[in-house]
C-alpha cells in the first residue's frame, strides 16, 4: 500500500499567499514591496469593512429594551464592540504608516538598528517596525520599568 502523501496547505495572509523569495531576489525590491503592499491593503480593507459593519449595525440597533438586565447586556456588548473597533482604528493607522514606509523605501528595516526585519516576521506581523532582537530588548526594558 503506497504511503499517503501529505498535502501541504499554505496559510493565506489576509487572502494573500506567503512569499517564497527566489534566489538572488533583492530584499524589499519591487516584488517583495508589491507583496507586502497587497497584504497591507487587504488587511486594511478587512478592518475598514468590519468598522463599517459595526457602525451600521449599531445605528440599526435602536432597540428600546424595558428590562434593565437586557439593556445592561446590550450596553456591555456595545462597549466591548467599540473598544475592539478603537483598537482596529489604531491598527489601520499603523497599516497606513507601514504603507508610507513602503513608499519611502523604509519598510522592512528595523527602526532601531536598520537591519532587515525579515520576510517571515513581516508576514506574521506586517506592521512590525523592529527586528526580533530589538523588539525583545524593548519588551525586557518595558518589564523592568513596570
Amino acid at each position: 500500500m503506497p504511503a499517503a502523501k501529505k498535502k501541504v496547505v499554505e496559510e493565506l495572509i489576509h487572502g494573500v499567499k506567503p512569499h517564497k523569495p527566489k534566489r538572488g531576489e533583492p530584499y524589499m525590491g519591487d516584488i517583495q514591496s508589491a507583496h507586502f503592499r497587497e497584504i497591507l491593503n487587504a488587511w486594511k480593507k478587512e478592518l475598514l469593512d468590519d468598522i463599517n459593519k459595526t457602525m451600521s449595525v449599531m445605528q440599526d440597533e435602536n432597540i428600546n429594551l424595558p428590562d434593565p438586565n437586557d439593556r445592561a447586556t446590550l450596553e456591555t456588548d456595545r462597549s466591548l464592540e467599540l473598544r475592539t473597533r478603537d483598537r482596529e482604528r489604531k491598527l489601520v493607522k499603523k497599516i497606513n504608516d507601514s504603507l508610507v514606509d513602503l513608499d519611502k523605501g523604509d519598510y522592512g528595516y528595523c527602526e532601531d538598528c536598520g537591519v532587515d526585519i525579515g520576510i517571515k516576521r513581516l508576514e506574521a506581523r506586517p506592521t512590525a517596525s523592529l527586528c526580533i532582537d530589538c523588539k525583545s530588548l524593548s519588551e525586557i526594558r518595558e518589564k523592568q520599568n513596570a
